[in-house]
């Protein structure tokens, strides 16, 4: 019987990663049942693995018995002295941007927006940037284990590509000379941050 896991997460991006990744494995991945009507917990803490660890604590008492993973990933600018980072997702709400362009939901299109703001003038050689991810495994309240992935870019000075989500079409990787939002999905996830701790995390779960 091929392990199923449940991931925190509604994000289809996401999602899509994970099941790519999750197929070499044989294992299935499937979103915690009835995640939209689960009030969200609140994220206090101040790192990537503290905010991983309580989501999936929180999440797994909702699937008694199952694996929950919950990520906690985002963009670290050295320019910015690593902003946003945990801030990642609401970065342009904490600037007070907090209606979408077209009255739909565009937050990664403000993110966006804001961080090419905050970096205008800066040189594209101090545009360094690094995308972090750790995922967090829980059963019934209790963490089984966690692992971390890192990839390092620059910050463009104007989008490119027409994949991936958040960040990824402003972040470039010099070694491809393509954004995250050029690669194909499978590529992407293999070199992505979240790839690398998912890579790192299954197949100590397996065991």
């Amino acid at each position: 019987m091929a392990l199923r896991l449940f991931v925190a997460t509604t994000n289809a991006g996401k999602l899509a990663d994970f099941r790519e990744a999750a197929e070499e494995f044989q294992i299935a991945i499937d979103p915690v049942p009835g995640l939209r009507t689960i009030p969200a917990p609140h994220e206090h803490g101040l790192t990537f693995e503290e905010n991983a660890i309580a989501k999936a604590i929180y999440y797994s008492g909702f699937v008694p018995g199952e694996v929950v993973i919950s990520d906690d990933s985002g963009l670290e600018v050295d320019a910015l002295d690593g902003a946003p980072g945990v801030r990642s997702a609401r970065f342009a709400a904490d600037s007070g941007l907090t209606d979408s362009p077209d009255a739909n939901d565009n937050t990664d299109v403000w993110n966006n927006i804001v961080l090419l703001q905050k970096l205008d003038g800066i040189r594209t050689d101090r545009r360094t940037a690094r995308y972090r991810c750790v995922l967090a495994a829980a059963r019934d309240g209790e963490v089984l284990i966690t692992s971390d992935g890192t990839v390092e870019g620059l910050i463009l000075e104007a989008p490119h590509g027409t994949g991936g989500f958040g960040y990824d079409p402003l972040f470039y990787l010099p070694d491809l000379d393509q954004t995250m939002a050029d690669l194909d999905i499978s590529v992407k996830f293999a070199l992505s941050h979240r790839g690398l701790a998912f890579a790192d995390l299954l197949p100590r779960l397996v065991i």
